[in-house]
């Protein structure tokens, strides 16, 4: 994720989390889980025991901001083991692509003389 001209890493919960918790809660959750300081500026994704839910937590200097996904059909493909991740990785899983299958890459051919 980029905040101003920064590069921002982006950790994944394996463990569902209650969605009912808040803001202190989900900071304690990023302790517990992946001894990581939920004020570091880092984005954190947490989702429900269903699948169906997702809350991000980050901090901005100036405070915590807190955004929630609720599918209305299917689940979300979380991985098992728990991490840092790319934004792109992230902004992928939001929308409902499974990361855990193998995908084809983009490969740059260079012509030959």
């Amino acid at each position: 994720m980029l905040i101003g001209a920064e590069a921002v890493a982006v950790w994944l919960v394996v463990e569902p989390c209650d969605m009912r918790k808040s803001i202190d809660g989900l900071a304690q959750a990023v302790v517990d889980s992946l001894h990581r300081q939920p004020i570091s500026g880092e984005v954190f994704a947490f989702r429900n025991q269903a699948r169906d839910k997702v809350k991000l937590l980050w901090w901005d200097k100036n405070g915590f901001w807190v955004a929630y996904k609720r599918l209305e059909a299917g689940k979300f493909r979380w991985a098992t083991a728990g991490g840092r991740i790319e934004l792109s990785e992230l902004m992928l899983l939001l929308e409902g692509v499974d990361l855990c299958v193998p995908r084809l890459r983009r490969v740059e051919v260079q012509q030959v003389n």
